[in-house]
């Protein structure tokens, strides 16, 4: 910023700053300067000068500005930056800062302030160039309110996504309540789509309303599907009372029994859940204030929706998988499911998305958030080529045990940001059954340090030896007392008759503190 001196302070050759006769032309220069000028006596502090822009600024007639000390018009907070200023004032300093000013009614402005010495009567002073950049602060707090409230939104999202897609059974009412941690309601339904119907299968809002459960709607006719269904978009109603088309359209489907959903309510939205192009049911939200939910809000929900849908797409494939019985039917689950999973995908590009502005406000979060991403998507991959594995059981057996492993890993980290150093010393072959014991030992170990250990590093070293083969599953968490272990905790007590089950000998090594080692050894039948 270029600095507009008094009329009266002119440069010497020495480079001071000399008061010049007020009769001066400048002296129109420093009355019409945009910026505030002000002159402060550095031994007293008080102003002994001011330009009409500084006085306007403040809300003071020249005569009342002459003369205040700074605790006048300066914050606490910047006075003390002030005062520093005053102290080191000299004719080579330039002090640069933002400070808080108080206008004469009290009310706060930042302003931008530019200083260094003048010689005014004889005497050094504080010159300062004073500009108000309150707007500019103020679109500054709100743009980065903004990227918060977006970081702790993608982040909300994130998490409700890993909770939906770690649950294969339907839980209905964990979707609308994971909604509700990003959406204020007074009343949710979670339906599916059962042909004609909008079968109704959790709610959450009055007493009344639960206690009406269950209960579905007719869609009657195409046209009454295509107004309701939207295009696959999420539709907003303001005022479900109103003579609004789509308002009738939704009383004359909520009668009857369903009328409760109604009460109570004004504000009303729509969100169909999608997948693969084909809507399986929505999900009904109300408010008891009109025109509560926004065009932010509705797109929020829609996200979400699509992962509700993905859950509940998977939800119906894993119930057939757990009743199919034929290779061939497990095989085409196998196929559907990779096309669901891929589409769960979606999650990393949550982060994708503010990654943008994250990067700009703090390159190094947004490095840290690169990161993320990229293990989000490796564990996301593995996640998926785990899943397939349990659906085609020969995976299990054709595969290399140290890649079934990393996969595992890189599927653990994932899902808990854990990190898992996979070690394979040596090659060699395992029976069938006892490769998926290996696996299945590794698996439910993953499952007992996610939920037990708090750990933060598994280490796994796989060696192959002639006719033996040593697995060590070690984790650096809070480790356990063997003996000492609650009723009602079966997992370790699985592995024992899983390993005896496959002639596999297992050893479990714990201590309060110190981790846990679970050595897994199967050596081959000497003929």
């Amino acid at each position: 910023m270029d600095l507009f001196y008094p009329s009266y302070c002119r440069v010497l050759p020495e480079n001071d700053l000399q008061i010049e006769d007020k009769e001066q032309p400048y002296q129109s220069i420093f009355e019409a300067a945009g910026n505030g000028l002000i002159l402060n006596d550095p031994e007293m502090g008080l102003v002994v000068e001011a330009n009409p822009a500084a006085c306007t600024m403040h809300g003071y007639k020249r005569v009342e500005f002459i003369g205040l000390h700074p605790t006048t018009y300066l914050h606490a907070d910047s006075y003390t930056q002030f005062t520093e200023w005053v102290q080191e004032v000299k004719f080579d300093n330039l002090f640069e800062a933002t400070l808080i000013h108080i206008h004469r009614d009290g009310s706060l402005f930042n302003v931008e302030v530019h200083a260094t010495g003048c010689i005014y009567q004889e005497r050094l002073h504080l010159l300062s160039v004073v500009r108000d950049v309150s707007a500019r602060v103020r679109d500054e707090q709100l743009l980065r309110q903004q990227v918060e409230a977006r970081t702790r939104e993608q982040t909300t999202l994130l998490e409700i996504s890993r909770n939906l897609a770690s649950a294969l059974e339907l839980k209905p009412g964990l979707i609308l309540d994971q909604l509700r941690v990003i959406i204020e309601y007074t009343h949710a339904v979670l339906f599916s789509l059962e042909k004609l119907d909008l079968v109704a299968l959790a709610v959450r809002g009055p007493q009344r309303l639960e206690q009406a459960m269950p209960f579905r709607i007719r869609l009657d006719d195409p046209q009454t599907q295509t107004a309701l269904l939207n295009e696959h978009q999420p539709q907003r109603i303001a005022d479900v009372w109103s003579k609004e088309s789509a308002a009738r359209l939704l009383r004359s489907l909520l009668n009857d029994q369903v009328g409760i959903l109604l009460e109570g309510v004004r504000a009303w939205m729509w969100v169909p859940l999608t997948v693969k192009s084909r809507v399986i049911g929505g999900i009904g939200i109300a408010h008891a204030e009109p025109d509560a939910f926004t065009t932010h809000q509705a797109n929020l929900a829609l996200t979400m929706a699509n992962q509700a849908a993905i859950t509940m797409f998977n939800a119906q494939l894993y119930e057939q998988a757990q009743s199919a019985a034929a290779l061939q039917e497990r095989q085409r689950l196998a196929q559907n499911l990779h096309d669901a999973v891929n589409q769960s995908l979606f999650s990393a590009g949550l982060i994708a998305e503010v990654l943008p502005r994250l990067w700009e406000k703090n390159p190094d979060e947004g490095r840290q958030s690169l990161e993320d991403l990229r293990r989000l998507t490796r564990g996301a991959l593995a996640e998926m080529r785990a899943l397939l594995a349990e659906l085609r059981p020969e995976v299990l057996i054709d595969s290399e045990l140290g890649d079934l492993l990393r996969q595992l890993g890189n599927a653990f980290t994932g899902r808990t940001n854990i990190p898992v150093v996979v070690t394979v010393v040596g090659h060699g072959d395992l029976p069938p059954d006892v490769q998926v014991a290996f696996y299945r030992l590794c698996q439910e170990a993953f499952n007992n340090i996610a939920k037990h250990a708090g750990a933060d590093q598994v280490k796994i070293h796989l060696q192959y030896a002639a006719g033996v083969v040593n697995l060590l599953i070690r984790d650096d968490g809070r480790g356990f007392e063997p003996k000492k272990i609650p009723s009602g905790h079966y997992g370790l007590g699985m592995m024992h008759e899983r390993a005896e089950a496959a002639g596999v000998m297992l050893s479990i090594t714990s201590q309060p503190g110190h981790g846990t080692e679970i050595a897994i050894r199967w050596a081959a039948k000497v003929e």
